[in-house]
């Protein structure tokens, strides 16, 4: 006998998101019950399934036996409870690094591997910048804390709590009205184009003038950096420069992540130092970039942890 939920679950897993929603309302007072059980306050336990839905929908793929979709759930729940409890609240999804890759690893491929791909796009796409840029770090790549979040958006931690509050409300009432599949994709163009300038960024010693060309095609001329710990900056001149004094010295740049919406690029970077001298960059970089009306990068805030407060 087919076990209550499996038709749906298999509906889900073959890109039906309909199937998905009903599924997870279906599923909502048991998980909630869960949350309930672990969190003390009603608010969080709520965050937490709404944590738990987004987490579903993105991994519904990896659930192998469609009936046993309820403890799965649970199972979910729990783990987004208790990382809740922990000091920088990684998102459970990030363990399996499902959109995080390399260069290598192409995020629009990965993506296209879950089900529901066309609609995730689609509903980040009808989220304002201001969620949408929390969203996707928190789920889309490795800088998940909330402090780091915070540091690179330049905003308090309170405000990109309830940014992400709000967001995963208007994310799962869109699930839960979703009546049909969605067509839209992440923005390849944009996506391609920037892969292809942190691919040139990455390719060894380069002079500040050579970087200064490949840089500008993408970068606006009045492009405003925000630095970690320095005065921000205006003009493509400052970033080429840092890259280039970096290569000169033997540091290499590796791509980790890359990924990017209509308007928002978020890659983060980790350094290669040489042997002689292993400190000489902060090991990992996050760059969030926001594009201009021309697709150009108008702002830039650059995130890594403060070595000199450890």
């Amino acid at each position: 006998m087919m076990v209550p939920g499996a038709e749906l679950v298999r509906a889900a897993q073959s890109g039906d998101v309909a199937a998905l929603g009903t599924l997870l309302a279906g599923h909502r007072p048991a998980m909630l019950a869960v949350a309930l059980s672990i969190l003390p306050e009603p608010a969080d336990a709520e965050d937490a399934v709404q944590d738990a839905a987004l987490t579903a929908l993105t991994r519904i793929g990896d659930l192998r036996d469609p009936g046993a979709v309820g403890p799965w759930l649970k199972m979910i729940v729990r783990n987004c409870c208790r990382m809740r409890l922990r000091v920088n609240e990684p998102v459970p999804m990030n363990e399996n690094r499902h959109f995080a890759a390399s260069l290598i690893d192409d995020p629009a491929l990965l993506v296209e591997h879950h089900a529901a791909r066309d609609w995730i796009w689609h509903a980040l796409h009808q989220l304002s910048e201001p969620l949408r840029v929390v969203v996707l770090l928190r789920y889309f790549t490795r800088t998940t804390g909330y402090d780091e979040i915070a540091a690179l958006c330049g905003v308090p931690v309170g405000t990109v709590r309830s940014r992400l509050s709000k967001a995963r409300r208007v994310l799962a009432g869109l699930l839960a009205a979703t009546a049909e599949s969605w067509r839209e994709q992440p923005d390849r163009e944009v996506l391609t184009r920037y892969r292809q300038l942190f691919a040139e960024l990455t390719l060894g010693r380069r002079s500040a003038a050579d970087l200064n060309r490949g840089l500008d095609p993408e970068m606006h001329p009045e492009l405003e950096t925000v630095w970690v710990g320095a005065p921000r900056t205006i003009g493509v001149a400052p970033v080429a420069g840092l890259l280039a004094r970096s290569a000169e010295a033997g540091v290499g740049l590796r791509v980790v992540t890359l990924v990017a919406s209509r308007d928002i690029v978020v890659c983060e970077t980790e350094a290669q130092n040489p042997a002689e001298s292993p400190d000489h960059c902060p090991p990992s970089v996050a760059w969030l970039l926001r594009l201009d009306g021309g697709g150009r990068a108008a702002s830039l805030r650059l995130f890594h942890e403060d070595r000199s407060a450890a």
